[in-house]
């Protein structure tokens, strides 16, 4: 009895541990775990739930390509102006030298240095041919954005710009929105915002006027593509109803992958000219320059990992659930039991795993050996060691049967041996105490025991490490 009683105890102190670390709010679930350990009549099993990566900064581990390449300044080395003083021509751009050169990569480099670091490109020297540039940022990996995306403009903010997205891995290409101090004159749109949108025209592509107008760039510097604002859609001003937001997600196909992407293209039109008119003898003065680029967003992984991995200048996620591929898109071998599908969101907070499980239905063919005077067989997968596991100390054998102690019969050990012997489990040759069930103080201690574990679980229970 007391071993027993000690037992029960650390089940249920693991029990609420676990779930004092997973810290899922009321409303909605973080989806950082993959599976906890529950205590059932079984034993120790394992409770399975949809699970995602951590939100993170996706510029650390892109590839950036320009087009035209040899559009970067420095060579050969140039002089420029600023665009609101054309007079002010001290900024060099020289590739050969490190402290003039302005190479891409200083896109994506740590902010706050002073002087502050940033790709340039050539000046518009071949004016009026347009000055077009595509800055193309590859992930090899499928990612779900979280999080505005923010390009910072070292220079005036561009008077025509495009953001694309790729699904495809840069096969094909969809707009994701436009940007014009005129949008009717460039694109031929209606200029709107982001907030004109509705639950029912998000996925619509819009031109927009803020990030392109006036002159004012010298004080804002910023173009965003506003991914919250679209959350706020379903969530709430202040995101404050996830679950609501995660619901449509989860059934609206068409509103996933629009904040799904493998690729963003920046496609660069026509740079700031401060005027109406551009100054065909000062051309130095128009130019591109970008400071920072923030991309936020996750490894998309179908609600199958809860990590992902930079290995080899690529990334992939870390599959549970008996799911593999880069984003846990298929079951892995000999858990085809039933077809693969991506977790869901619901129901929240802990969602569906919805996990690929064994082949266990229909025979096993084994191998032909009859060269070695043995006949062929077929035997039943009838256990796993972690999704069908023996019970009452049974073992599996090779994934297919278990063998069970001496008290104990059944596919999974799962019944009592005396239970078919004369007089059942209660006779006296049983070799096995009468089963009976618990009585009314047991039960009343394991109630107890669970109120004050749940009362001490935030003194005694440490968060899981990050």
């Amino acid at each position: 009895m007391r071993f027993h009683l000690a037992l029960t105890l650390q089940a249920l102190w693991t029990g609420v541990c676990q779930a004092a670390m997973q810290h899922y709010p009321a409303a909605w679930g973080h989806y950082d775990v993959c599976k906890s350990q529950i205590y059932s009549d079984e034993g120790l099993t394992w409770d399975y739930m949809a699970c995602q990566p951590e939100a993170a900064d996706m510029t650390q581990y892109l590839k950036v390509t320009l087009d035209p390449p040899n559009i970067t300044c420095g060579d050969p080395p140039e002089t420029y102006c600023a665009l609101e003083n054309p007079y002010m021509c001290n900024n060099e751009c020289d590739a050969s030298t490190e402290e003039l050169a302005h190479p891409p990569e200083l896109m994506f480099d740590i902010e706050g240095r002073n002087p502050t670091t940033f790709w340039q490109s050539t000046s518009w020297k071949k004016y009026p041919k347009a000055l077009l540039v595509n800055i193309t940022l590859s992930w090899n990996k499928t990612i779900e954005l979280t999080d505005d995306i923010v390009l910072t403009f070292e220079s005036g903010r561009p008077e025509q710009m495009v953001l694309e997205k790729s699904l495809d891995y840069g096969r094909t290409w969809q707009p994701y929105q436009f940007y014009a101090t005129d949008c009717l004159d460039a694109f031929t749109m209606e200029p709107k915002t982001v907030q004109d949108l509705t639950q029912h025209t998000l996925l619509d592509i819009i031109c927009t006027e803020d990030y392109s107008r006036g002159y004012v760039w010298k004080y804002d510097k910023t173009v965003r593509f506003e991914i919250k604002d679209r959350f706020a859609l379903f969530a709430g001003p202040r995101l404050h109803n996830m679950a609501s937001l995660y619901g449509q997600l989860d059934t609206t196909k068409n509103l996933r992958d629009f904040f799904t992407i493998t690729d963003l293209r920046v496609r660069l039109l026509r740079p700031a000219t401060g005027a109406t008119m551009v100054d065909e003898n000062n051309l130095s003065r128009y130019f591109y320059a970008i400071s920072d680029i923030k991309v936020q967003g996750r490894c998309k992984c179908n609600l199958h990992a809860n990590s992902c991995v930079y290995d080899k200048e690529k990334l992939s996620c870390e599959c549970e659930h008996n799911t593999t591929g880069p984003d846990c898109g298929r079951c892995k071998r000999n858990y085809q039991g039933r077809a693969w599908s991506a977790g869901s969101y619901l129901p929240i907070p802990k969602g569906t795993a919805n996990i690929c499980i064994p082949n266990n239905i229909g025979p096993v063919i084994r191998p032909n050996v009859s060269s070695l005077g043995v006949a062929n067989r077929k035997e039943a997968r009838v256990c796993d060691n972690e999704l069908l596991r023996c019970q009452n100390g049974g073992v599996c054998v090779n994934n297919v049967r278990c063998t069970c102690p001496s008290t104990y019969t059944g596919l999974l050990c799962e019944k009592a041996r005396c239970e078919s012997e004369l007089g059942g489990c209660g006779g006296p040759n049983s070799g096995q105490a009468p089963l009976t069930p618990p009585s009314t103080s047991t039960l009343l201690l394991l109630l107890l025991l669970l109120l004050g574990s749940a009362l001490l679980r935030q003194a005694s229970c440490r968060p899981a490490p990050l």
